[in-house]
């Protein structure tokens, strides 16, 4: 197969010789927006992330396969490349432990209060603070039970942590106490400390997280958004914050990068990191394994 693979597979340099020696004839882009290479619009195959954002999925007539290296499908024409039987893989699972490990990290932050005391510890100040909380026998609801939410999910249960979980089909699930559908979960948001946001960016969730759900949250939870920034409606967000919102923990934006204007960066009970949880040590492992795998079946 001839394989064009562009810079969004950092790794893959250093597994041409082992591509070739599996039959693939392997064409290099290192920046998805520029022109293409010699012979790219013969490419059968495709190892991307943002490629089609700025070439037509119709630039390339012989292609067969796509390998996305992110876990969400939002930066592809999904239903166009279908309908021409062209198959579409994704980085699923890949990022999952990091994310995970990051979503848990930030709610230890505000529940450890870290900020005080990194402040403190910044000004050499000796202060105690009475107002600790514990995560234990804490109420988590995760929206989106795929691989990323059902990661958070064992690590959140590992702390003594009640699971429950929001998925547009709902199904009995390791890890989930109960799990619920879309429509239910005005309901569910009332009774979690936690609200772990882990679901792509569809029609359905764009600003599931809106005034009336925000509302609907208990008092005092904490948000945590892994998923996309338009999930979360922005502006019902930072009123949240001021009335029932107990803090954010929030890796993504519906502008990025986050403006610095953006009231979000002085929010006391906020933490925030630029699109930065799915980074791990152990991704490139895990990316090059699914790559050679999703090649090696497609045969």
């Amino acid at each position: 197969m001839k394989l064009l693979i562009t810079g969004a597979w950092n790794d893959a340099q250093s597994q041409f010789e082992i591509l070739r020696q599996m039959g693939h004839e392997v064409l290099w882009m290192q920046n998805e927006h520029e022109a293409l290479p010699d012979g790219g619009i013969d490419a059968e195959g495709i190892v991307c992330n943002g490629l089609f954002l700025t070439h037509s999925p119709e630039e390339f007539p012989a292609l067969r396969f796509v390998q996305l290296t992110s876990a969400g499908f939002d930066r592809v024409p999904l239903e166009a490349l279908r309908s021409r039987g062209i198959a579409v893989f994704n980085a699923r699972g890949v990022y999952s432990i990091p994310m995970a490990e990051f979503a848990l990290c930030g709610v230890l932050q505000i529940y450890k209060q870290s900020r005080f005391f990194l402040k403190n510890q910044d000004m050499c100040r000796w202060e105690k603070h009475r107002g600790l909380l514990e995560l234990y026998g804490r109420t988590v609801c995760i929206v989106g039970i795929g691989s990323v939410g059902t990661a958070c999910a064992s690590r959140f249960r590992a702390f003594g942590c009640r699971i429950l979980g929001v998925n547009l089909r709902p199904r009995p699930a390791e890890h989930y106490d109960e799990v619920y559908s879309f429509e239910e979960l005005d309901a569910v948001l009332g009774h979690s400390d936690i609200l772990v946001l882990a679901v792509p960016l569809t029609e359905q969730t764009f600003h599931l997280m809106d005034d009336r759900r925000f509302g609907a949250m208990k008092p005092g939870a904490i948000l945590v958004n892994l998923s996309r920034g338009a999930v979360v409606d922005s502006a019902a967000l930072l009123a949240a914050l001021d009335s029932n919102l107990g803090g954010a923990v929030l890796d993504v934006f519906d502008q990025e990068p986050l403006p610095a204007d953006s009231p979000l960066w002085k929010k006391d009970n906020v933490l925030l990191t630029p699109h930065n949880s799915f980074v791990g040590d152990g991704n490139r492992e895990r990316l090059r394994r699914i790559i050679m795998e999703n090649l090696e079946q497609f045969k």
